[in-house]
């Protein structure tokens, strides 16, 4: 099956289906009435699955056939006198299924289960019965894809089937793999259903479906899915796509010609790859046509090149840029740098003397397979490897769940109920982007586009994100809202105070399910404590003993007054000098205090500054903090006990949950200013403190 070659004239009635070259094509009406009981040797499947054979060994020749032809037997026998609306028998259905994913590479026990996949749910064999006669795996495959009983959940029917789904694709991802198969084939016939029947599906299809086909990287499914659902939702763009590619077809196509070039640039290298000219989908077209406008001969399709090598891979590429113009802003690196759902290949585009310019992918031949079928292809990637346990201590073979999946699988657990968990399914699948950041302690966490530090802190600590207050990405502190970055490092910062909870404002800038299900569920149970934060900027205190004297400062300057200055509030032993100003009175500066430069610039000559031996002093503090509940009070208590009086303080209203706190202190020993400095940074929140 051809992830992009769709046939314009295969769509009858709004139904596109794909044709694999070389096959003769499957009578599915004739299949339900094929001779099943009669004589048959033991080694000799049915004729009704001789083409699910056929698939089956074409990827599998060694494959024991034993199974199907039992699987087929209980299947037909079970739903025999079971009609589909369109007429068809329903035996049909389950063939269709199996023979879509036999062409992907499914191996044998996919096959078996997606045979009886409707058994249990339609008929009256039961689980226990699929179990004797198939084994576990079999069992727990065909339990995860039977859909919930309606007379039980009523409207809440199709959620929860889709919420055990998941559950059991958690465990064994053939259970998706069956259901996208069993949807594209009810897809595919849904022109006997009510218009309105087929909008429903149709949108059910688009929102779960081919996002999860996408992030399975099946993109056979996806790509044929994606043609049918815009058929039924959009008819009219449809039909103007398919006159657009039928009208292509009767002109001159110069893709041909571009592949020959490419080939020969290749042989030339003595580089061995196959070259093919795979036309677009409908889909495909149509993006294409709304970003480009007019379309091109060259834009419906896209050239295809498959190596044996990854190296052979970047040997091409050099080949075709040195060989022809490459369109730089085309280029894009999925070999180096794999998209989440495995999918692998070079892309760029190269422009021909003639002035058309030809997309290209470069890809491996497994590359392909892979990017064709997906997890479909792989079998269950989640069961622990066992020829290898040693080497790979025993970790699992697991592409997909530390990322999308393991969310899917987190916060659905918080969702009990099934119009939250369908919304936000919706939301969480209509992601089309993954990016990975890297944690502090050398792990990763797996996060849609667009995730900010507070997606990352319960993405790694769950419910007890709630007391984070920053973060540092890439070693910088950032506030919790700051967007992440593919690659960045984030090391979140709890509180220890049990009480902080998260901000009604972090919603704004949640995007994972799990984040914002755990947020509503703390702000719901504490409706009286919305977030305190030192919001509102408090009166500077009356200062406490006069700033006259200069303190322990003496100037060289008899009788001439002597007073600190406030802009940057020196204490012993800093280096510090002093100017006159007016009234007589000299002011005493740091020596590297922007005032100095300034006063310098003017002309103004620097008078002499000593300490005396007291070690009173009086500094001014600015303390960075994070918003969060009684944090003041806490800063309070930490300069009490060091044995310092508060002169003054004042708080600022916050910035992006960040709070400016500044304070002019009396020490009673200036060698205490290091020990005060690392009391106020050890309260719980506050990450910098510095003088003025």
């Amino acid at each position: 099956m051809s992830a992009e070659a769709t046939n314009p004239e295969a769509h009858p009635e709004a139904r596109p289906e794909l044709r694999r070259r070389g096959r003769t094509r499957l009578d599915l009406r004739r299949l339900g009435r094929a001779a099943l009981l009669g004589p048959t040797s033991r080694d000799r499947l049915p004729d009704a699955i001789g083409h699910v054979a056929e698939a089956h060994r074409a990827h599998h020749p060694d494959a024991d056939l034993s199974v199907l032809r039992r699987a087929y037997v209980l299947a037909e026998t079970s739903h025999r006198g079971q009609m589909r609306k369109s007429g068809e028998p329903y035996i049909t259905h389950p063939l269709a299924v199996t023979l879509i994913l036999a062409e992907l590479g499914a191996e044998t026990t996919t096959l078996t289960a997606s045979l009886l996949h409707d058994t249990v749910e339609d008929t009256e064999v039961t689980l226990d019965q699929v179990r004797e006669e198939f084994g576990d795996e079999v069992c727990f495959i065909v339990d995860g894809v039977t859909k919930v009983e309606k007379i039980d959940y009523g409207a809440a029917a199709e959620p929860e089937t889709f919420r055990k789904m998941l559950v059991a694709t958690g465990n064994d991802v053939r259970v998706m793999s069956i259901k996208l198969a069993d949807r594209l084939h009810n897809m595919r016939t849904l022109g006997v259903m009510r218009p309105e029947k087929q909008v429903r599906i149709a949108k059910v299809t688009r929102d779960v479906l081919i996002p999860l086909a996408e992030r399975l990287g099946v993109q056979a499914l996806k790509t044929e899915l994606e043609d049918l659902v815009f058929a039924i939702l959009h008819p009219e763009e449809y039909e103007h796509t398919r006159s657009l590619i039928a009208a292509h077809a009767g002109e001159r196509d110069p893709l041909p010609a571009i592949a020959d070039s490419v080939r020969a640039v290749l042989r030339e290298a003595g580089i061995s790859a196959q070259v093919q000219v795979r036309p677009r989908h409908f889909v495909s077209v149509h993006r294409i046509a709304l970003k480009r406008g007019e379309l091109r001969g060259s834009d419906f399709g896209r050239i295809l090149v498959l190596v044996g090598e990854n190296a052979d891979c970047y040997g091409v590429l050099g080949e075709l840029h040195t060989c022809f113009t490459p369109v730089v802003s085309e280029f894009k690196d999925f070999v180096a740098a794999p998209k989440f759902n495995l999918y692998q290949s070079l892309h760029t585009a190269v422009a021909t003397p003639e002035g058309y310019v030809a997309e290209v992918i470069v890809r491996t031949r497994q590359m392909h397979r892979v990017a064709e079928a997906g997890v479909v292809a792989l079998g269950n990637p989640y069961t622990t490897a066992t020829a290898d346990a040693a080497e790979c201590d025993e970790e699992r073979v697991d592409p997909t769940r530390p990322g999308w999946l393991s969310r899917l699988l987190d916060w659905q657990e918080s969702a009990p109920d099934p119009d939250t968990f369908w919304s936000v399914l919706r939301a969480e699948l209509a992601q089309d982007r993954e990016i990975t950041v890297f944690r502090a302690d050398g792990g990763t966490l797996g996060l849609p586009a667009g995730a900010s530090c507070i997606d990352a802190a319960y993405a790694q600590h769950g419910e007890a994100a709630h007391g984070c207050i920053g973060a540092r990405v890439n070693g910088r502190l950032t506030s919790l809202s700051s967007p992440l970055s593919d690659g960045d490092t984030v090391q979140l910062l709890l509180a220890q105070d049990a009480s902080s909870g998260p901000a009604a404002e972090w919603l704004d800038h949640a995007r994972t399910p799990a984040a914002r299900i755990a947020i509503s569920r703390w702000l719901d149970a504490h409706p009286d404590r919305a977030m305190a934060t030192t919001s509102a900027a408090r009166a500077p205190l009356s200062v406490v003993g006069a700033r006259g004297g200069g303190a322990n400062a003496v100037a060289d300057l008899p009788d001439a007054p002597v007073r600190l200055a406030g802009c940057c509030t020196p204490v012993p032993p800093d280096a510090v000098a002093g100017f006159v100003v007016r009234g007589g009175a000299v002011t005493v500066h740091r020596i590297h205090c922007a005032a100095v430069a300034q006063m310098r610039a003017v002309g103004r000559t620097s008078v002499a500054v000593h300490w005396r031996a007291t070690a009173d002093c009086r500094v001014t503090l600015v303390a960075e903090s994070f918003g969060r509940p009684h944090l003041l009070a806490d800063l309070t208590e930490a300069i009490a006990r060091e044995g310092v009086e508060v002169v003054s303080a004042t708080v600022e209203p916050p910035v992006e949950q960040r709070v400016r706190h500044t304070y002019t202190l009396q020490l009673p020993d200036a060698a205490g200013l290091p020990a005060l400095m690392r009391a106020m940074r050890d309260v719980p929140g506050v990450y910098d403190v510095s003088r003025a």
